[in-house]
């Protein structure tokens, strides 16, 4: 769930979400389940604890989907950010330097199966985000809403809260699901500098990652174009590329 870490809710996004559903059983998935988590928003709290709400909503989905390779996590926006921060606490629990709080559940937990960026929010605070004619996002707003979320300076470059920001090839690597990564994003964006800076980290790490840059569209197209294209196959056209990559990775089976 996007919206900046201080807007939206699950219910927002229920009409994509149940979408999603549709394309997967329509891809031969007998029995999909979506999971959202209606994080903390800014100024309610600030991180860690979205990280820890996202710690123990995947340890709920574990519990219910028992397999992990068949567990798909992903995100869009600031959502993106969370599911980044969760596979990088996931890897390395215990990575918290003495004297702060450690942000999740330290308990071991598999990774997923896969996941799935949709316009990650990868730095929180960049100078290669640029405001443009093309996008809606705003920059100084980002900015603030990073700061926000934050909650003091030290955490605005921190791996766990920012994860663009972690350059240890080993700790993306650790924190890789088993199927790798899949992000998809606009060209045009703000976010577009840092994504595919992301990507070529993910790639330099040895990393599964696969990409998709669409050539004209906004922020969060596939999320957007839901409620903003014509006709229906123009709608779903994100999120069946989106459930090819999965089906690509993650095989439908009869449970």
């Amino acid at each position: 769930m996007g919206g900046g870490f201080s807007m939206g809710s699950t219910y927002f996004y229920l009409e994509f979400l149940l979408s999603w559903l549709f394309v997967l059983k329509a891809s031969g998935y007998n029995n999909p389940a979506v999971f959202g988590i209606d994080y903390t928003l800014v100024p309610d709290s600030s991180f860690p604890t979205q990280l820890d709400e996202m710690v123990a909503g995947y340890a709920h989905v574990l519990s219910v989907a028992g397999d992990p390779s068949i567990v798909c996590v992903a995100g869009d926006s600031a959502g993106g950010t969370l599911v980044l921060s969760l596979l990088l606490h996931l890897a390395r629990p215990q990575s918290v330097r003495k004297g702060r709080p450690l942000p999740g559940n330290s308990v071991h937990l598999d990774k997923p199966g896969m996941a799935v960026l949709i316009s990650p929010w990868t730095n929180l605070q960049s100078p290669l985000h640029r405001n443009n004619s093309s996008d809606y996002l705003d920059t100084p707003a980002l900015h603030r809403y990073a700061a926000q979320y934050a909650g003091s300076a030290n955490w605005v470059a921190d791996p766990l809260a920012s994860p663009g920001e972690c350059k240890d090839l080993g700790w993306w690597r650790e924190a890789t699901p088993s199927e790798g990564f899949f992000i998809t994003y606009s060209k045009p964006e703000v976010f577009a500098p840092e994504i595919e800076r992301l990507v070529r980290q993910l790639n330099k790490a040895g990393t599964l990652v696969s990409s998709h840059g669409e050539v004209a569209g906004v922020h969060a197209w596939p999320v957007a174009r839901l409620f903003l294209s014509d006709t229906e196959d123009q709608r779903v056209e994100g999120l069946v590329r989106i459930v090819s990559e999965i089906r690509s990775r993650i095989q439908p089976s009869n449970r």
